[in-house]
This record gives structure tokens, sequence and C-alpha cells, in this order.
């Protein structure tokens, strides 16, 4: 399997977030991606594919805020990390704002995701390894791992939110459409829904969605990832959404799985795009699921069964220690 990674990706490193109503560490931190990248090694380095295909995912006026928003922060006169603190209803969204506090509310969903001096060009970078990780797959190869940092899957084409800032897995998916391997699916199974991607495909009947997530109605974000959303319009049943309470261990969750497996089945999908969080994991210290470490291995595999192209894009996972040998171990098991 190939694996790629590039080393910028380590120059977005806020200093805390809000969490729980009051300022902890910045868990999304640098550490967690040079663990797998140590677990790993042999990682090939990223190709810069340019702006074009985050472009087809992302809105402008979002893309231009995002790389100014820490520049505007300081200029206001601010020190650290650009963090918002007032958000607006959604009709309320679209006004013109100059103030940064302003638009750093319009462009996101959170207070958890801040926007440090190196958070551009390390989600850039993000995006463009998982780009390499696509190109390799539209070269011959049949899996791909993009270690993807920050994540992505919890932006939206134009907000940032959950550590998140360019949806790196909505951005593959749709390259790869472009180039004509599709029908694509998307197969997320971080610990938390991705909104984001949702939200970018909801509305589409191209791209197949399937999330497999802690249930909405006790765990982060909340206003998404619900049973009953299942697309709209051109989208509509190409979503599919399973719920499963805290707590849930390995067996119940392959046969989330397997649900999952066989809608991707169902609808033809002759490539796949994978949202791995690793934050399934029992030891996760912002998740409740009870994956064991020797669990990964066997979810890998299941997924290996679909025997489709298949790029693996890295989101969450937040046990820094254990990180790199649960990633190590889901891709053996999807290689097989």
């Amino acid at each position: 399997m190939l694996r790629f990674f590039d080393p910028r990706q380590l120059d977005h490193a806020p200093e805390r977030e809000l969490h729980n109503g009051t300022w902890a560490s910045y868990a999304e931190c640098p550490a967690r991606a040079a663990n797998i990248a140590d677990a790993l090694g042999d990682l090939s380095p990223a190709r810069d594919f340019g702006m074009a295909p985050i472009s087809r995912i992302h809105d402008a006026e979002y893309l231009a805020f995002l790389r100014s928003a820490h520049d505007d922060w300081r200029a206001a006169g601010r020190d650290g990390d650009a963090i918002g603190y007032t958000w607006p209803i959604v009709a309320r969204r679209r006004i013109p704002l100059t103030r940064i506090d302003a638009r750093l509310g319009r462009y996101s969903f959170d207070a958890a995701t801040p926007i440090g001096p190196g958070t551009w060009e390390s989600a850039y970078w993000s995006a463009q390894t998982a780009l390499s990780g696509l190109h390799a797959l539209l070269g011959g190869a049949q899996t791909a791992f993009a270690l993807c940092r920050p994540p992505g899957h919890h932006a939206g084409a134009d907000y940032l939110g959950g550590y998140c800032y360019l949806n790196n897995a909505a951005i593959a998916a749709q390259a790869a459409q472009d180039a004509g391997v599709g029908p694509v699916a998307i197969l997320d199974i971080d610990y938390h829904h991705g909104n984001g991607t949702q939200d970018i495909f909801h509305a589409r009947g191209d791209v197949f969605f399937a999330s497999i997530h802690a249930d909405p109605a006790t765990d982060y974000p909340f206003y998404w990832g619900h049973a009953d959303e299942t697309g709209e319009g051109e989208g509509a049943g190409a979503t599919l959404n399973i719920p499963l309470p805290r707590g849930t261990r390995v067996d119940a969750y392959l046969t989330a799985l397997d649900a999952a497996i066989s809608r991707i089945s169902e609808w033809s999908a002759k490539f796949l795009v994978v949202s791995f969080g690793a934050d399934t994991f029992s030891g996760d210290p912002i998740s409740h699921f009870a994956i064991e470490a020797a669990d990964f291995a066997r979810i890998g595999a299941r997924i290996g069964t679909t025997g489709l192209p298949t790029l693996i894009v890295m989101e969450g996972g937040y046990a820094v220690g254990d990180l790199g040998d649960n990633v190590a171990r889901f891709l053996s098991g999807i290689s097989g």
C-alpha cells in the first residue's frame, strides 16, 4: 500500500480550544501525525496539484477568508490563535462583514477549531496529500493511505469546525469523479459524524455517502448524522447514516459496517474513499466506543472485501500514544 504525508502538515499548532466550557489543550496536535508517521515509516511525499481541485469543493470567499484569517486577526491587534465567539443564525450568514470576529463566526460552527499562523499551509498540504493518494490509485494502485492532518470531514463547502478546514475526503472524491473512475462512494468511519462531507454531497446523486458514528443525540456534532437524513433532491437515497450508542463493541460495529458495505455495493460504486478515524478506540480521550486495538485489523479486513480501489484518508483519533499502532493495524487489515 502506498502511503503519503507532507511534513508541512505539522505547522498547524494551535495552543488551545474551548472544550466542555473551559479552555483545554488543543487535542488535534501535531504529535498525532508524527506518531502515525513514525509507526508506518516509508511515507511518500505529497505532490502539489494546486488550488483547482480544492476549489471544486470549497467556496471562493471561504478560501480567501481561510488564507488571510490569521493575518487579519493579528492586524486587529490580537495575539495567539484566531477563535470566533459569535455565530449567526443561518439567515444572517450572508451579511457583508468586515471585522475578523464576525467573519470567524460566519465561516465556522464551533470554538474548538482555531486558526493559527500555520493553519492554511497545513490544511493545503493535507488536501494535497489526499490528492496524491488518489493519483496513485488513478495510476493503477489498489489501495493508498493519505496521512492527512488537519483532518477534514467536518468542514463544509464554506465553513470550518471540528478541527477541520478543508474537506480532504470530499476533494479527493470529487477529483475521482472528475477523472471518470466513479461512481464514487465515501465511507466515513470516524467516531464523529462527517457533517461537512454530508452537506457537500447531500443534494447530489453522483457520490454516495455512508457514515457509521456515535449517535448525535449524545455526541458532537449533534445537528447532523441522524438516521432519517438520507439525502434530498437529486441526492435522495444517496446518504446513509448509522448512528450507534456509546459503548459499542466490535461485533455490533461490524454488523453496521456490513450494512454500509452492502448499500455501497447496491449503489454500484466503482471507487471508494474511506474517511478513517481511529477515535473509535476504547482508550480515546474524547470518544466513547469500545473498539480495541486488535479490532482495527478486523474492521480493515471487512472493508477490504469490497475489492474496490480504495483511498484511505486520515480523520480523527486522539489517543496519541496508541494512534500509530491502531492505524497500522487497520491498514494491515485492509491490505489483507
